[in-house]
């Protein structure tokens, strides 16, 4: 048997159809140390700051104009001219301001019939006098406030003002109710809902009467003359007459008569 020597062309063959045999795989990319993560800071929420006095102070019946159940009570206020001490107050002492609380038009629903209008002019001005404390206080200043608590209506007509879970409890002595929800608050004014009047007890107290006149004492009667030696009344009429005989001496114009006489 002869000897063929290889041909180069069963090789080429076998170079180009085995690529795993002789290609390379891609080199990998090198990997990136690891950074540390710095922990995550916690956000602290911004507080927004409460408005400084500068400017018109609030208007209490806008407010409540815009919260829309304090028909009869902004009435109240305007007729007794509550609304415009409020405003003059907030401009001239900005620094203590004003607590309100304004019945809704469910608490006055809740009084009698007529009730409102049988009260006087001034009785209505003390009752919207009474819904108002002379400082701005929040829901957790009462939990230091010193009770009774004086009003717009005059120290001698104060409320009781108590804290209790977030929860105001007022009494005025009449009413006993809660604050059911907060109108409006900022530095120089707040405003809580009330679902009852408040009544001050002065208005169902019965007056103690005026003492009467002291009585005058009588005058005690000059006693009358008499004699000296015997029973005798005098009439000084121009002339003495002696009612009963005897020895008589009697005063007349200042001479003294003396002697005998008899019954005339």
């Amino acid at each position: 048997m002869s000897n063929h020597p290889l041909s180069p062309f069963p090789l080429l063959l076998i170079f180009l159809f085995s690529p795993t045999i002789l290609a390379q795989s891609p080199a990998q990319a090198p990997v990136a140390p690891a950074v540390p993560v710095a922990p995550a800071v916690p956000v602290t929420p911004m507080v927004q700051a409460a408005p400084t006095p500068t400017g018109d102070p609030p208007n209490i019946t806008a407010i409540l104009e815009k919260a829309g159940h304090f028909i009869t009570f902004i009435r109240l206020l305007k007729s007794t001219k509550t609304d415009t001490l409020i405003r003059n107050q907030l401009k001239a002492d900005s620094s203590n301001g004003l607590t309100v609380f304004a019945a809704s038009d469910n608490a006055f629903g809740n009084l009698s019939t007529g009730a409102l209008n049988s009260y006087s002019d001034e009785q209505k001005a003390q009752l919207a006098k009474f819904h108002l404390i002379s400082s701005v206080l929040s829901i957790t200043d009462f939990q230091t406030v010193t009770n009774p608590i004086a009003t717009e209506a005059g120290p001698s007509i104060p409320m009781n003002v108590t804290e209790s879970g977030n929860q105001l409890n007022i009494t005025t002595g009449i009413v006993n109710t809660t604050v059911t929800g907060t109108v409006y608050t900022d530095n120089r004014l707040a405003v809580y809902q009330v679902d009852r009047v408040l009544l001050p007890l002065y208005f169902f107290s019965t007056p103690a009467p005026a003492p009467g006149p002291v009585p005058s004492k009588p005058k005690k009667k000059a006693p009358a003359p008499t004699g000296l030696l015997g029973d005798a009344s005098v009439s000084l009429s121009g002339a003495v007459r002696v009612i009963q005989h005897g020895l008589g001496v009697v005063s007349y114009g200042g001479f003294l008569v003396a002697g005998l006489v008899l019954c005339v």
